[in-house]
């Protein structure tokens, strides 16, 4: 796992009980939104820690800051105020291009609408944040095939997204994601635009890549699904107000 961007800038000061730092420490977070001279305040004091190897959902109503929520963890957004430490590192007041750079390297997205390009094959879909990020043909071909291999698409590494079921679909969104060897893997809803016997394919291989050592945070809405994760995190009016282990 390259941290190699995550160098820069300077290790934040607070560590857990164990004294190592968790691999991710959301500390006050508030973000606001302006409209029209209305302010929403979209999440408000967020306090959060998520442990490496951790298997995380994050629930709650539409409209409560979840998906908010993720596009900070995902460096995608900023926060209004509090910080942001990724492995120990601060990282919400990167610029752009840094914060596009750690994304690259940190952090493996799951789209509820798998976000493939439908004139890439499956491989080249898989292949393109390693091309982005610089790595070699050699490796791009290595980690393609084992994350292929990983999520069961291995002989569809030669067609086109239209040429595959939703559910298949989703397994080579997951492994784009995973392809990148990222520190998290964060998904959206990532049953969401699949049925309900694709939708159960999707969790399970989610637990088994949890199994396998992956740290995942999934916004959900749906409880069956975000009971799949070791602990989960209720969201209401932009705060948490539940955060439980699994029974």
């Amino acid at each position: 796992m390259n941290s190699n961007e995550l160098t820069e800038t300077q290790p934040t000061n607070v560590v857990n009980g164990n004294g190592v730092h968790p691999l991710i420490r959301l500390a006050g977070v508030t973000k606001v939104f302006l409209t029209d001279e209305v302010e929403t305040h979209a999440l408000s004091g967020i306090h959060l820690d998520i442990r490496e190897g951790e298997y995380v959902s994050i629930a709650g109503p539409s409209g409560c800051g979840k998906t908010t929520l993720l596009s900070i963890l995902g460096l995608l957004d900023t926060p209004s105020d509090g910080s942001y430490a990724l492995k120990g590192h601060e990282v919400a007041n990167l610029s752009f291009a840094e914060r596009a750079r750690v994304r690259n390297r940190e952090i493996g997205f799951i789209f509820q609408s798998f976000n493939l390009i439908g004139d890439l094959t499956v491989f080249e879909n898989v292949e393109l944040p390693l091309t982005y990020r610089g790595t070699s043909a050699s490796d791009r071909k290595a980690f393609v095939t084992e994350a292929l291999e990983r999520v069961g698409m291995a002989h569809r590494a030669k067609h086109l997204p239209s040429q595959l079921s939703g559910g298949q679909q989703q397994r080579v969104a997951v492994a784009r994601a995973l392809a990148g060897r990222p520190a998290i893997l964060l998904a959206d809803e990532p049953t969401g635009n699949l049925d309900s016997r694709n939708g159960e394919a999707v969790m399970q291989l989610l637990r088994e890549l949890h199994q396998g050592g992956a740290t995942i945070c999934m916004v959900t809405h749906d409880e069956r699904f975000a009971q799949h994760a070791d602990r989960t995190v209720h969201l209401f009016d932009g705060q948490i107000v539940e955060d439980r282990m699994a029974a």
